[in-house]
């Protein structure tokens, strides 16, 4: 696709019907906004890479809606708040140059591999090498999730993976286990518990165990960890694979703060596509404290921002578009993404276009992206709590 820009993407945006719908033109704080189905749910479009499991993220329709559009392969795409990475692998695989960041270092042990990913047959004789029948430390508090010996497999495993950092293979294994490490169905190591974005307390889940009559059965780790790398890596085909080795090798994920990206040089980025943490909707460091654990992370110590105060959230995110319009090229665009606050009472282009107008730069267009919608009288009414719909808003910028 050749890149739109300027008249051609409003042009498109007001014009686009492809899965049926009209779009509906608004105008919110003196810019518009376009609401339609740009991209669904419906699809099964995303490529098996992304079926890793990470609170609050976006489908990867919504980057490559946008990568496609405003940008050419080689260009440098930025995601600063990275999460589970979804800007970054949908770069690479359309061949662009991706760059990340994240406070979190969960963030780029859960991508980095998955941007340049061995073979399976390599994942496969790695784990057949594996010695996974003892371990020096098997926390008891740990057999409310796990059978005695599934425990003890994946502390050796643990242990195995210290200091495992530059080998490819170990990164991915790393990853895949962390993971896989609870969730709500046998693919996982654990009993039946939440979904594997939001592990649950010791405590609570003694009560799901009590409730549900349950004991933790045996898993095998390595076999699991063999089926889950054989499902991320089935859409995987030779023209990725070049994709990986021309631009995944060279992607950079920094741990630090999103309004001081030291590894980004000035004038660099053509695209950034994020979604920030907002007020106090998701608890990373609560939901993340099992996978902290595999992994050696002080869980509590990870300055992950938490805002209660809209107000506060805003003077953090001006820091941050002050921090992208230094990396943007003129020209450039950011697509900055945040759903529904506190049932809709909050209204981001309350705060995001401020942030993004004081950080310098200018506020282009609001794409509101819904399965399902009916004309409202102010488009920011499309209810996202609403069961069946599906809802992004993206207000998006650019440097001038």
């Amino acid at each position: 696709m050749t890149p739109v820009m300027g008249k051609e993407l409003h042009e498109e945006l007001a014009a686009f019907d492809e899965f049926g719908s009209s779009t509906i033109v608004e105008e919110t704080s003196g810019i518009p906004a376009y609401v339609n189905e740009y991209w669904t749910a419906k699809q099964r479009a995303a490529h098996s890479l992304h079926e890793v499991s990470y609170r609050a993220c976006f489908k990867p329709q919504l980057p490559r809606f946008f990568i496609e559009r405003l940008t050419e392969p080689g260009n440098l795409v930025l995601d600063p708040f990275t999460g589970r990475g979804t800007t970054l692998i949908e770069s690479v695989l359309l061949n662009r140059r991706a760059v990340g960041n994240d406070v979190n270092p969960l963030s780029a042990m859960l991508v980095g591999p998955r941007v340049i990913p061995p073979t399976l047959p390599a994942v496969a004789k790695r784990l057949d090498e594996l010695d996974l029948s003892a371990a020096e430390e098997t926390p008891d508090d740990l057999l409310t999730f796990y059978h005695p010996d599934t425990l003890r497999e994946l502390c050796a495993l643990r242990e195995h993976l210290r200091d495992r950092e530059n080998d490819i293979v170990d990164r991915w294994i790393r990853m895949t286990a962390t993971n896989r490490l609870t969730g709500h169905s046998p693919g996982f190591f654990s009993v039946y518990t939440m979904p594997p974005n939001q592990a649950v307390t010791v405590d609570r889940q003694k009560l799901i165990n009590q409730k549900r009559k349950q004991t933790p059965e045996y898993r095998d780790v390595k076999k699991l960890i063999l089926r889950k790398s054989k499902s991320l890596l089935s859409d995987v085909t030779s023209e990725n694979t070049q994709s990986f080795e021309s631009y995944g090798n060279g992607t950079v994920i920094a741990i630090g703060s999103a309004d001081a990206l030291k590894h980004v040089t000035d004038d660099s980025v053509s695209l950034v596509v994020t979604s920030p943490p907002f007020l106090d909707v998701v608890q990373y460091a609560t939901d993340n404290w099992l996978r902290c654990w595999f992994n050696d992370i002080d869980a509590e110590s990870i300055p992950i921002w938490n805002f209660r105060k809209a107000e506060d959230w805003q003077v953090a995110m001006t820091k941050v578009f002050a921090e992208l319009h230094r990396v943007l090229k003129p020209g450039g665009h950011v697509a900055f993404e945040v759903g529904e606050v506190k049932g809709g009472k909050v209204k981001l282009e309350d705060y995001v276009i401020p942030a993004g107008t004081d950080g310098g730069l200018e506020p282009e267009l609001v794409l509101i992206n819904a399965q399902e919608f009916t004309k409202t009288a102010n488009c920011w009414g499309v209810d996202n709590q609403t069961k069946g719909t599906n809802t992004n808003r993206i207000v998006l910028f650019q440097k001038r």
